[in-house]
């Protein structure tokens, strides 16, 4: 089974982690930062009752990083958004020589730009919603008339869903366009495809237990994840054994792709015929209470503190420099 190389791994990353002093940094400067808190909050005190030896780290600046590299040679990275998730934070850790979890720099800033990372799934075959790219410079020639609709609207470097709306009419699309360019230079106009949601996490190469995600809103926004008790979380899912295989191999060959490594969570839409649909990869994925890597984890067999464990373990694994 999958799940056991994660598992029996545990007591090896356990005893490895013990020499280690580790750091975790989340706050940062996006419009994220206060999932990222509770991210990297609730880290901290796993980790602690885990006993091991960790520090946190509200982080709002990349000089930050010079202080954490001088006293830890391992970070846990639970910034989310801009500036931590984007590239930058990972650049910078890479260059003082710190391990980090999550992936590079490279694949950190792919995987944050929504329409990039659409533009590397098309060319390697892999389906992904028809979009088109919205920046300021292109609204005056644009052809609202080509657009699809219904449609998603995104602010492309944004996460958490924020900057995100869902449009019916050509005049929502206009609004939501000059919304979402009010958060970011330019905006993903994707073709909305209706069906059921499913995220999937991935984790030291393994897609955990898939989630399928059932709420009341149009889409799982902000509101669903963060703030309405009234989202359903099914695990595991009703899906016919090869339909969920055929979705891990998607999930790992977009993962893959992208460069990612570690950690992430792919999220997919399924339509109405049976065909999945790629949206987007998140490499730092929160790690709150409410959040759904954990839930993974949980139905895969892990513990809130053996998944920050086994995150920490991979990372370990995979960097050339521990």
């Amino acid at each position: 089974m999958a799940t056991k190389y994660i598992i029996q791994q545990l007591l090896r990353w356990r005893e490895r982690l013990e020499k280690e002093s580790i750091a975790v940094l989340y706050g940062g400067v996006s419009a994220e930062r206060e999932v990222s808190l509770r991210s990297g909050q609730s880290i901290v005190k796993a980790l602690t009752e885990e006993g091991l030896n960790v520090t946190g780290y509200d982080v709002r600046s990349l000089n930050d990083l010079v202080d954490v590299a001088a006293n830890h040679c391992l970070v846990f990275l639970a910034l989310h958004g801009r500036w931590g998730e984007d590239g930058q934070v990972q650049a910078v850790l890479q260059s003082l020589g710190v391990v980090f979890t999550g992936s590079g720099m490279a694949a950190s800033a792919l995987a944050m730009d929504k329409i990039r990372t659409k533009y590397v799934w098309q060319g390697a075959g892999l389906p992904t919603p028809a979009f088109y790219r919205v920046n300021k410079a292109s609204l005056t020639t644009l052809l609202w008339s080509n657009m699809p609709l219904p449609a998603m609207v995104k602010a492309s470097h944004e996460g958490s869903s924020i900057g995100l709306f869902k449009v019916n009419t050509l005049d929502e699309l206009k609004w939501a366009v000059e919304q979402a360019l009010q958060l970011d230079d330019e905006v993903l106009v994707e073709q909305w495809v209706s069906g059921r949601e499913f995220t999937f996490a991935i984790l030291a190469s393994e897609v955990l237990p898939a989630i399928e995600l059932k709420t009341q809103h149009d889409f799982y926004d902000y509101d669903a994840k963060y703030v309405s008790g009234d989202t359903e979380y099914l695990c595991p899912v009703s899906l016919m054994q090869s339909e969920l295989a055929s979705m891990n191999e998607l999930v790992l060959k977009a993962f893959d792709v992208l460069g990612a490594q570690g950690i992430g969570r792919i999220d997919i839409m399924l339509d109405e015929i049976g065909q999945p649909w790629l949206i987007e990869l998140n490499t730092l994925p929160g790690m709150t209470d409410m959040s759904l890597v954990p839930k993974a984890a949980k139905h895969y067999g892990l513990s809130y503190g053996e998944l920050c464990i086994a995150i920490l373990g991979q990372a370990v694994d995979a960097s050339p420099l521990a």
